[in-house]
């Protein structure tokens, strides 16, 4: 007679020091997405630091710091692979302590099954259901492909972390576990929202006059993104859909002011489509249980032929840089990786492929320097050493606090001129100057 659930439980859970026991030198090891960071485990081996050279460590937008990176810091016992750079990636991988990943993140998931060979898969879930099944509860975008890889599965429960609903591969079973981790059960990253200024108020208004009754939408991370939120929740647009890779606080707050239902949606009907989930407690208790959002891996939310599949896609995406010539950065700035490119290039190509879909690029017209100058994020050409996240030939709408721009079959000279027309008006003059030197520009341009 085969052993019961609750058997198979009792008999696979150990300690977060037995677990990490069985890492050995030269392993490599998965250690989660966004919230979901396990954290026994990660206090145990470090611990090991000095037993162990080599050990590979990936994550997807390690959002916690990871005491085992911090208890190598020659980085000789443990070498941190991060597949999209956090505040925190960003400030470890300047120390040379972290590697950022470069991927199109809808290709991610074929990646790892493709070309990756994980040892070991340590992930964060939620407590084992009357199925035996664990959930992965706010991070599905990459966790089930390692899961199918990897030749153990360690999973570290919390009892804080919502059980999101799917979708598709949201959960484990615990016939395919091999230990069990009962975590601190730590409240999930609670990530503060970030405050706008006046540029992007203005910004947000230019990309509500490109919404229309029945869009269906994704918001990147930051600022803009959440005041455009906060305008849709108090504005009269109905029967928005949701196809998104990050699920913020700000759906919440359009849901609950009954601008999103999704009844327009040609797939996904009545669903809030996301691959994972970062923001307040407000968000995570909307997660947990409801049915009217459904996770999936970014293989399927992020892939460019499933976005076009939904009407009137708006996605709305930030950027850092951006050139005459139309190419964007929004990942680095010089050779100092800031980010990512997350699922920015698949959401502009897949918005493009949707009926009246809108590919957005927005971005605010000027910065200031360290020495308390203004400078211009239009410029001539990028600066030395800058990824391009979005080349030209997928670049649709840009849009800063001066306007909006559609780029699609515009010679090199209609782009200069347009992307200048919306240019901080301290920097155009010189702008075409600039154009004319690069060749992009034609003496009968209309003068902006």
């Amino acid at each position: 007679m085969g052993r019961t659930l609750n058997e198979q439980y009792i008999e696979k859970r150990c300690t977060a020091e037995q677990a990490a026991a069985v890492i050995q030198s030269g392993d490599v090891v998965f250690m989660g997405e966004f919230a979901q960071g396990v954290e026994a485990f990660d206090a145990a081996l470090a611990l090991r630091a000095g037993q162990l050279r080599e050990v590979v460590l990936i994550t997807t937008t390690r959002a916690k710091p990871l005491k085992c990176v911090e208890a190598d810091p020659t980085r000789s016992a443990f070498i941190w692979n991060d597949w999209h750079f956090s505040g925190l990636g960003r400030k470890y991988g300047e120390k040379g302590l972290a590697s950022y990943i470069p991927l199109c993140y809808h290709q991610g998931p074929q990646s790892v099954e493709l070309y990756e060979a994980p040892d070991v898969v340590v992930v964060q879930v939620t407590p084992m259901d009357a199925k035996g099944f664990f959930n992965f509860s706010t991070s599905c975008s990459m966790t089930p492909s390692y899961c199918r890889k990897a030749r153990r599965i360690i999973v570290e429960v919390n009892t804080q972390a919502p059980r999101c609903l799917g979708g598709l591969d949201e959960s484990i079973h615990i016939s395919k576990v091999d230990r069990v981790v009962e975590g601190p059960n730590s409240p999930l990253l609670q990530l503060p929202a970030a405050q706008g200024n006046d540029a992007d108020r203005r910004i947000a208004e230019h990309v509500m006059a490109l919404l229309e009754d029945g869009s269906t939408i994704q918001l990147g991370i930051g600022a803009l993104p959440n005041i455009v939120g906060a305008m849709i929740a108090q504005s009269d647009l109905k029967d928005l859909g949701v196809h998104t890779e990050m699920l913020a606080d700000s759906y919440v707050d359009m849901y609950e002011a009954g601008r999103i239902t999704g009844r327009r949606k040609a797939i996904d009907r009545g669903k809030m489509v996301y691959t994972f989930a970062l923001g307040s407690q407000k968000l995570y208790d909307f997660l947990d249980n409801n049915p009217v959002t459904a996770i999936f891996p970014a293989s399927y939310t992020n892939d460019p032929a499933v976005i076009g599949r939904n009407p009137k896609v708006v996605a709305i995406n930030n950027a850092i840089e951006i050139d005459l010539f139309t190419q964007v950065a929004s990942e680095s700035a010089g050779p100092r990786q800031i980010s990512g490119t997350g699922g920015q290039l698949d959401f502009i190509m897949g918005a493009y492929k949707s009926e009246g879909g809108k590919g957005l690029i927005c971005i605010n017209s000027t910065y200031r320097k360290k020495d308390g100058s203004i400078g211009s994020r239009i410029v001539p050409t990028l600066s030395a050493g800058t990824i391009v996240t979005c080349p030209r030939s997928v670049v649709h709408y840009v849009v800063t606090e001066y306007g909006c721009a559609q780029m699609k079959a515009k010679s090199t000279w209609q782009r200069a001129e347009a992307l200048i027309n919306i240019a901080h008006p301290d920097f155009r003059e010189q702008l075409i100057q600039d154009a004319q030197a690069l060749g992009v520009w034609r003496q009968s341009n209309k003068r902006v």
